[in-house]
């Protein structure tokens, strides 16, 4: 028997994302669970041009000022080998780096480093939150020592911080950030068919897309309406770090996928959303 669209995970429901890298192969997977996609990228990667942060990383990471380093993401650390090159050669980094204990938040960083021969002393597990990173720290000794973090996007303070409370002499290498999208009508078109209560389903799957919703939403006077009806439908979030940020404005969350892969994500709210939306709009009734 052949189901039809309908028939599977969505049953044809309206469903909001907000992925930018990915937004093709999001619209391609709502679709395929029985979804009717309306995919808004909501950011951009900037680069920073001048690139003075890892110049001057570099220089400290040579001439032996730095004692560990954790990395973000594996675009951040390809990124900032690429600027290093230009000015050590690439085994005068490699061999530097190879003293050093070097962590990766998850397995894109951790290939991103073998990448350039080079293993990961400690490859923090899922859902590998800022918590988690320091939680693997935990049987070292951080006191006075040098930790470099590869930052993608936003700085994270509470990670910074927890790094500083256990001693460690924290210098916070930015990479690229993360803007608004430069074309903002896809994401105003979300925000008109959230506030018309014509969605069903809202997945997010960074903590930067929330921000960005809700900050060209207050915009134009609306984010209080967007947050009203996240009230009557299913909000998703791919892991920890990004339900974090969406409980952090007040809202909530109904549903994370069992790992953090986007296709995961996807397949396991389609199989959930039918009975955590009636249970939303139950609520939103009372």
């Amino acid at each position: 028997m052949i189901l039809n669209e309908t028939d599977k995970g969505f049953k044809g429901k309206r469903v909001v994302a907000f992925e930018s890298r990915m937004a093709d192969q999001m619209r391609t997977l709502i679709a395929r669970f029985g979804g009717d996609p309306f995919v808004a990228p909501s950011m951009q990667e900037v680069s920073l041009d001048n690139n003075r942060d890892i110049v001057e990383f570099g220089e400290r990471l040579h001439s032996g000022q730095i004692d560990l380093i954790i990395f973000l993401t594996g675009v951040g650390i390809r990124k900032m080998i690429g600027v290093l090159d230009v000015y050590w050669t690439r085994d005068q980094t490699v061999n530097t780096l190879r003293k050093l204990s070097l962590i990766t938040r998850g397995p894109k960083p951790a290939q991103a480093l073998r990448e350039i021969g080079l293993q990961p002393t400690i490859n923090v597990p899922e859902p590998n939150t800022w918590s988690d990173i320091l939680s693997a720290l935990d049987g070292q000794s951080l006191e006075r020592k040098r930790v470099a973090v590869q930052e993608y996007g936003a700085s994270n303070f509470k990670l910074l911080q927890g790094l500083r409370d256990r001693g460690a002499v924290v210098d916070a290498v930015m990479v690229y950030r993360w803007a608004l999208p430069e074309d903002l009508n896809p994401l105003m078109q979300a925000i008109d068919e959230l506030v018309k209560h014509t969605v069903d389903v809202v997945l997010f799957t960074s903590a930067v897309q929330v921000d960005h919703l809700l900050k060209v939403a207050e915009w134009n006077s609306l984010a209080n309406d967007v947050k009203r009806a996240f009230r009557r439908m299913m909000v998703g979030s791919i892991g920890p770090v990004a339900s974090e940020r969406i409980r952090a404005h007040s809202l909530s969350v109904d549903f994370e996928p069992t790992h953090s892969k986007m296709g995961i994500f996807v397949k396991e709210s389609s199989e959930r959303s039918e009975d955590l939306i009636l249970i939303k709009r139950s609520k939103s009734l009372t």
